[in-house]
């Protein structure tokens, strides 16, 4: 089933949207590649591999990281698009003031309370980062904080499951990938991690 035109525009106006908000990020990966590349990617594997067609997921996913990367508030997106998109997009953004081990350890905790919508963001979001970690990880990541993160990545999808057959079999698809130990550090590696 395709989105209506209703729908459509929705989406539309998501991906516009979070064009403008991410015009001045760029990716980790030694590219640099420009941000809006990663909401698109998880828009794209909800639709093409999870057979998403919910227009309210699919936006969601399009502006997921607008809460927590960018300037944007909640009320704005709830004016923009809906309190339904925004609700999503809440659900899957960490609270930036906290401390980053702890912002790791309640999306482990909260995976399993998260609705049917944010399942799906988090999921597609999950594999596109796995994906990302293993074309171009960032050039400061060492081996063991890859592996660290596949391993923190699962533990979420984990809390999630079952949500949809396709989109976690192509998350254990890509997890099986996890670096091993034998491989060799990037070349380019720089020690100061921000980890």
């Amino acid at each position: 089933m395709k989105p209506s035109h209703q729908g459509l525009n929705l989406i539309l106006r998501a991906a516009s949207f979070a064009a403008a908000k991410h015009r001045d990020q760029r990716r980790k990966d030694p590219e640099a590649s420009p941000y809006i590349n990663h909401p698109i990617a998880l828009a794209e594997v909800l639709s093409t591999l999870g057979g998403v067609d919910d227009p309210t997921v699919i936006a969601a996913a399009l502006l997921h990281d607008t809460i927590e990367d960018t300037d944007t508030s909640e009320a704005e997106l709830i004016e923009a698009f809906g309190a339904d998109v925004a609700c999503i997009v809440c659900e899957v953004s960490d609270d930036a003031t906290l401390p980053k081990a702890e912002r790791k350890r309640l999306q482990v905790e909260r995976a399993a309370q998260l609705s049917s919508g944010a399942r799906l963001v988090k999921l597609a979001d999950k594999i596109c980062n796995l994906r990302d970690i293993l074309s171009g990880p960032p050039a400061d990541w060492t081996l063991a904080r890859r592996r660290e993160y596949f391993d923190w990545a699962k533990a979420v999808v984990d809390g999630i499951r079952p949500t949809n057959a396709e989109l976690e079999r192509a998350f254990d698809e890509v997890y099986r990938q996890r670096p091993e130990a034998s491989q060799p550090e990037p070349a380019n590696l720089d020690e100061r991690s921000r980890a």
